[in-house]
Formats: structure tokens, sequence, C-alpha cells
């Protein structure tokens, strides 16, 4: 590790806010010392609760975001915001508006925002989002709250890194039966109806909770249903309420345990992946083999599926020294 990062790490210990943005864009850019920074900042994590807002685009997910920052200050919660972004397809960052929808929280030294492009992750998350939170962890904020893409239905990636997920509708979302089809209301704790000004607020909410009485409960958590205006602030106290209420219970009932060990075992899995995958592509011959696979399934000689099974078998041979 370098004298600079070694400076770099000793100020974020320190709780310099220069440094932890560095080391967040380290972090996201892969920096050669990204990993090494991990390691060392990882027995200060472990601390911090995690709440994931996901839900249709439109759905007011970044002002409900905003609005329930600023209830976490007033019981002095240090705030961690994660905004994951769209990748832009012409320079591969993300639009990054998140500090100018939430001016509100910007200039307080106890919320830290963080914009993450996508980078083409299916999931609503970006793939280096669960290091970005180690790094807040570290950080010593109390809770992080992540903010997804709002790509619809495939946003569910975010319940696997979170400790409550809060799932934003508005009253055009759909009846509950819609929703279900959606896949949210496997992953969702908490429901809210933004927008709940609307003449149509209240049939949405109902037909929500009759969904909701389908869905089963394993840890004595029944979701709530929340009706909030989140430009207005109101019915945000309630839901900063039931998502305390829900962490309190994770808490008590010790199932926030089995939470981090099936996130530390997803992202034991996740590395090694990655550095399988990384380790094969710079020895150089996974690249060339994958061209001459592409090329048969071209001209008709494999398909992508053979072509695959194919080269995981050569990688699995052992190799002659």
């Amino acid at each position: 590790m370098q004298g600079s990062t070694e400076s770099l790490i000793k100020r974020f210990r320190g709780g310099d806010r220069v440094a932890l943005s560095r080391i967040i864009t380290m972090v996201e850019n892969e920096h050669p010392d990204s990993t090494m920074i991990l390691d060392s900042l990882y027995s200060l994590t472990g601390k911090a609760l995690r709440i994931g807002v996901t839900g249709p685009p439109g759905a007011g997910k970044s002002t409900l975001v905003e609005q329930l920052a600023i209830r976490m200050r007033e019981s002095s919660l240090r705030v961690g915001i994660v905004a994951v972004d769209p990748t832009s397809p012409f320079s591969g960052g993300a639009l990054l508006g998140d500090r100018i929808r939430m001016s509100r929280i910007f200039l307080d030294e106890g919320v830290f925002i963080r914009s993450m492009a996508s980078r083409g992750s299916s999931g609503g998350i970006a793939w280096k989002t669960m290091d970005v939170c180690e790094v807040l962890d570290a950080f010593g904020l109390d809770r992080i709250i992540i903010e997804t893409v709002g790509v619809g239905q495939g946003e569910l990636e975010v319940a696997d890194t979170v400790h409550c997920t809060i799932v934003v509708l508005v009253p055009e979302s759909g009846d509950g039966v819609q929703a279900m089809k959606a896949g949210l209301m496997e992953i969702g704790d908490i429901f809210v109806i933004n927008k709940s000004d609307r003449e149509s607020a209240e049939a949405a909410k109902r037909a929500l909770e009759s969904a909701l009485e389908l869905k089963q409960v394993g840890d004595g958590w029944k979701p709530p249903v929340v009706s909030t205006v989140a430009l207005e602030g109101k019915g945000v106290g309630e839901l900063f309420d039931k998502t305390e209420e829900h962490l309190a219970l994770l808490v008590s009932s010790g199932n926030i345990d089995a939470k981090r060990r099936e996130c530390v075992r997803s992202k034991i899995v996740n590395v090694l992946k990655t550095s399988i995958l990384e380790s094969e592509w710079k020895r150089g011959q996974l690249a060339r083999l994958i061209e001459e696979e592409t090329a048969r399934v071209i001209c008709g000689a494999s398909t992508p599926y053979r072509s695959a099974a194919c080269l995981l078998a050569g990688l699995r041979e052992p190799r002659v020294q």
C-alpha cells in the first residue's frame, strides 16, 4: 500500500469527509489499492443498518429519501445515502442529480450523499454498491439508505444488500395483484403509497393491503402500507417509525445476524467469481477462446449454451505445469 493511501486511510479514520469521498472513488473505480483499503477498514464495519428504497421511476423515491433522512437527523442519526443512477451510454457515468434533488440535506454535516452509476446492473443497484456501503459503515454512520435506479420489475437485488426494504408505489402503479406480479411484493418489508393526495390513492392502498394478506411472514413482521405525500412531508414520520420498528425487531430477534451472514457469504462468492474470471481473462486464453466460440455460434456449429458449457469444462481441467 502506497504512503499516500495510508495517509488517506488515516484521515478517513479521523473523520475527514474528503478522504471518505476519495476512498469511495478509489473503490468504485477499482484502484489498485482498493482491495487493501476495504480489507483494512473491514474491522470497523457491522454497525450501520441499511435501508433500501426501491420502486418504479417517477414514484418520488428521491424526495422520500430526503424526507426520511431529515427524520433520521432529528433523531441524531448520522446518515449515508447511496443513490444509484442509470449509466450514461456515452460517458459511462451517472446523472448525479441527487445533490440537487436533496438540497435540504446537502449541506448537513451529518449526511453524506453519494451518487453511483449503475454500470449496466440489471438489479437496480450498482455492483460496487455493497463495497461503498462498507466504506460508509466504517466511517461511523448509523443508517445507510440505498436508492435504486427505478427500473421497475428487475430491481430485486437490493433486498440482498439491506436490512429493510421499502417499496415505493404511486396510485397509478396498478392494483395489488399487479404489484405482486412485479416481484416487489416478495422483497418489501414496508410499502409506501406516495403522492397519496391523488384521488385513487385510498383505493390503491386497500388493494395493496388486500394483496399483502397473501404474503407469508416468517419473522413475525407484517409489512405495513404507509400513505405519504413526500413533497409535503406528510406520512414520513410514520414511515420513519415503521422503519425503526422493523430494524429493532431484526436486532432483538437475532435475524440481523442471519442477514449479515448471508451478505458476507454473498460477498465472498462474488469476489471469488470476479477474481477467477479476471485471472482467466488475464491469461489471454479465455478472450481468444470466447472469440472462437462466438465464430462457431455465428456459423451454426454451436449455440451460446453449448459454447459456454465447453469453455467451463476447459476451465475445470487441471493445468499441466
